[in-house]
């Protein structure tokens, strides 16, 4: 088949022929090419490989390893020193920028890793805080007669405070009483003790924190407040000044000593846990004794436990005379325990008088009514123990796990209330009988008992909400976002407990981070008063919690 040859178009036969030459060509290029470059405008991306297209815009160091994304690096350190410290101090931001955020979160988690030699210098000031309660008991004891006597008369001790004292000097005799004692040696009744005497045997004083102080002042209503100082907070405290003996001191150095912590310490967010931890199992110090007991539960019990095992210091706390005395606990016992006590001595009494062949003696009347007792199951520990410390008051117990709880606390109690005051489990005085708590059965034997029900309470799915709730609502929000918390309660369940673990989880969490945590909480009074003393940089000469005086920063 042969195809029609037709002849060129005319338009083809207007174009004049071109020459292919090699450098003909290269310049036909180079021409399309200026043209191009002068009247069509390329993006900027199109030269971009697409992985470099999705590339994040690099963060800034001294945020590395957080994931903060909301806040720029001042709002995210500015942050962390408002919720994990005290606030910042000048040179604060500019530290840790150059540190890096997430290495001094690192360190505050660690306190024993940072030098605080500075602050412990200033503590120096303060020898109560180092000395044991004995020593505090010895060297700074109740007021003479005649002092104590005005002061009654100026001021009705309340009657839950006679109570509390009275029951020191209880439980003191009770456990100086020896098994070979008769039946008739037993403890007097509280109500008993009520003749003004010289302390220690006067068991109705009034706590030193709400007695009026002696003077002007003591007749004019501002007594209370001359107790930490007098009505100028400009006056050095009377407490202090010199060198005083009064019990008062006690309490009057460790207030100071929290201010001075949480000013100059390096060791921020231990200070803040300190603060955290006694106030969830809050003891006080106006009620008796408990004024030389604080000494020791916040160094020995409250700062050594703040980064550790919920479960340790749970534990620790019950076995603290401050909170045995607080709560009452010491005085509680089993409400047949005296009878078992009478009966087992009149059992020996009658083995003895057999083995020399004397003839028994007659038996008590059955009919004839015991001897009251003014001791007997007290619920205010096991009630506070899973309603505040760890359950949570929505935690599922009943009234009636307060009873059993109580049960297994019986016979924890004071060792010498008021010569010593150490911990001491008092078999005598423990209901020995089976008990159910939540369901399940406690009857371990003595103290395991209470040790049984704490390590249950400890790792209750309640427990683990309860506390994640409150170190959010602290740290975070005071709307506590459920997820965070959720996180938090896994992480402490998971870990046994363990607060540096649930920290962590909390710190390195978006939402500690957020728009909408950022300045969203309201500093209480004492932190308000600390963080404007460490913006200003001044030092402070009487750091007393009602009212401080300044004076400027040397050098």
């Amino acid at each position: 088949m042969r195809l029609e040859e037709r002849p060129a178009s005319s338009f083809f036969q207007r174009i004049p022929a071109i020459s292919a030459t090699p450098r003909s060509f290269l310049a036909a290029i180079l021409s399309v090419t200026c043209v191009l470059s002068l009247t069509v405008e390329l993006p900027a991306s199109a030269g971009i490989p697409a992985a470099a297209k999705e590339k994040k815009p690099k963060a800034d160091p001294a945020l590395k390893g957080l994931p903060i994304t909301e806040l720029s690096p001042d709002e995210a350190i500015l942050h962390a020193l408002n919720r994990l410290a005290y606030g910042p101090r000048p040179g604060d931001v500019e530290r840790l920028r150059q540190m890096g955020l997430a290495k001094w979160i690192e360190q505050q988690l660690n306190p024993n890793s940072i030098d605080d030699k500075a602050m412990e210098a200033r503590l120096q000031d303060y020898p109560t805080l180092r000395m044991s309660t004995a020593k505090l008991i010895d060297e700074y004891p109740q007021p003479k007669q005649a002092e104590k006597q005005a002061q009654q008369v100026q001021a009705q001790p309340r009657q839950e405070r006679r109570r509390s004292d009275a029951a020191a000097t209880v439980v003191e005799k009770d456990t100086q009483n020896a098994p070979e004692q008769p039946a008739n040696s037993e403890a007097p009744a509280m109500t008993s003790v009520s003749a003004p005497q010289p302390w220690p045997d006067n068991p109705s004083a009034a706590a030193p924190m709400k007695q009026p102080a002696q003077g002007k002042a003591a007749t004019n209503g501002t007594g209370r407040r001359d107790v930490l100082g007098g009505g100028d907070p400009n006056n050095v405290p009377r407490a202090i000044a010199d060198d005083s003996k009064r019990p008062q001191r006690v309490v009057a150095e460790l207030g100071m000593a929290k201010v001075t912590r949480a000013i100059y310490s390096e060791r921020q967010l231990q200070q803040v846990m300190n603060d955290f931890w006694f106030n969830h199992f809050n003891v006080f110090a106006g009620k008796g004794e408990d004024r030389y007991y604080l000494t020791s539960y916040e160094r020995d019990v409250i700062q050594p436990h703040a980064f550790g095992k919920f479960k340790d210091l749970v534990t620790a706390t019950a076995k603290s005379p401050a909170m045995l005395f607080y709560l009452d606990n010491f005085l509680s016992v089993d409400a047949r325990a005296a009878q078992r006590q009478v009966a087992e001595r009149a059992m020996r009494q009658q083995r003895r008088r057999g083995e020399f062949g004397w003839p028994p003696r007659p038996r008590a009347n059955p009919q004839q009514p015991a001897k009251k007792n003014d001791r007997g199951l007290n619920e205010n520990y096991g009630r506070e123990l899973m309603e505040l410390h760890t359950l949570g008051v929505d935690g599922g117990y009943t009234q009636k796990d307060v009873t059993e709880v109580a049960r297994c606390f019986t016979g924890w109690t004071i060792d010498k209330p008021r010569q010593y005051a150490d911990f001491k489990f008092d078999d005598r005085l423990h209901d020995p009988d089976t008990k159910i708590v939540l369901g399940k059965k406690i009857h371990a034997g003595g103290m395991k008992d209470g040790e049984q029900v704490i390590d249950m309470l400890a790792h209750h799915p309640s427990t683990a909400k309860f506390i994640s709730t409150k170190l959010v609502r602290r740290f975070v929000s005071d709307n506590p976002p459920p997820a965070l918390v959720s996180r938090l309660a896994e992480t402490f369940q998971s870990s046994d407990g363990d607060i540096h673990a649930v920290l962590k989880t909390m710190i390195w969490s978006p939402e500690f981070w957020s728009r909408e945590s950022y300045r969203a909480k309201i500093k209480t009074p004492f932190e308000l008063v600390v963080s404007s003393v460490r913006a200003l940089g001044t030092d402070v000469a009487t750091p007393m919690q009602p009212g401080m005086r300044t004076r400027p920063k040397r050098g």
